[in-house]
């Protein structure tokens, strides 16, 4: 493990400890592993809900961990598709369009098992992403972002770009906890930095000069994964066809 992977780990595990300790995590708990669902997630998801970024997407990626739900039940609420990544990549993206969901079901819709449920299997080359939301486990105010350590956040990034369902333009945004935001967090080349912030209290422009993955950095990209993740495959053989 080089000295950045064992400072994220570090961060992670302080992080973790600091929100069972303080009771700011809820369910599902414990935290540790998690993208951690905590206290106030609803009052993140309504200051995201306020900004001009976010009235004016039509379409938004949000990931589908137990702190941005109320992040998808807003955005089903407020007339835009949500598109969804299955758990691991594994089955690709699902679309969520409020039109084709009734409103008392938005809730249910926005869980996982909702989602496949009231939504539809889609290829990324069929969207236009407006706004990127993703969970973390801790971000700093330059724009630095540390998940549960897997890379699955980076790899969708990626993938989108691949596609050009997303570019460099596309705000990658983040809910957490006010204690979430650390001093310093190292950033690789992979990974995939934030643009803004979004607490219950505060809403950080992290205005960063980390330059955004340009897709998928294949040395990052391990067996398991190609494996796991049919998109990758399809990636290779299209590269590979070029």
């Amino acid at each position: 493990m080089s000295t950045n992977e064992e400072t994220k780990e570090k961060i992670r595990r302080e992080i973790w400890g600091k929100m069972e300790k303080l009771n700011i995590a809820t369910f599902p708990r414990p935290v540790f592993g998690r993208i951690p669902n905590f206290i106030g997630a609803e009052k993140a998801a309504k200051k995201l809900r306020e900004l001009p970024e976010w009235k004016q997407a039509k379409m938004i990626f949000i990931n589908p961990d137990s702190p941005q739900r109320p992040v998808r039940t807003f955005a089903l609420m407020d007339g835009k598709k949500v598109v969804v990544s299955s758990p691991r990549i594994k089955k690709g993206f699902l679309l969520l369009d409020p039109d084709r969901i009734p409103r008392n079901k938005y809730w249910e819709a926005a869980t996982i098992r909702g989602a496949f449920r009231y939504g539809r299997k889609i290829h990324p080359s069929e969207v236009k992403i407006d706004m990127k939301v993703t969970g973390s486990v801790a971000v700093d105010r330059k724009g630095g972002r540390i998940g549960k350590g897997h890379g699955y956040s980076d790899i969708e990034y990626g993938i989108l770009k691949e596609y050009g369902a997303i570019t460099d333009k596309t705000p990658i945004v983040t809910t957490v906890h006010d204690i979430q935001v650390v001093e310093e967090i190292p950033v690789s080349p992979h990974d995939m930095p934030v643009d803004i912030i979004v607490t219950p209290t505060r809403v950080i422009r992290t205005n960063t000069a980390y330059k955004k993955p340009p897709g998928i950095l294949w040395d990052k990209v391990d067996a398991r994964m190609m494996n796991e993740i049919p998109l990758l495959k399809e990636l290779i053989n299209r590269k590979n066809k070029i």
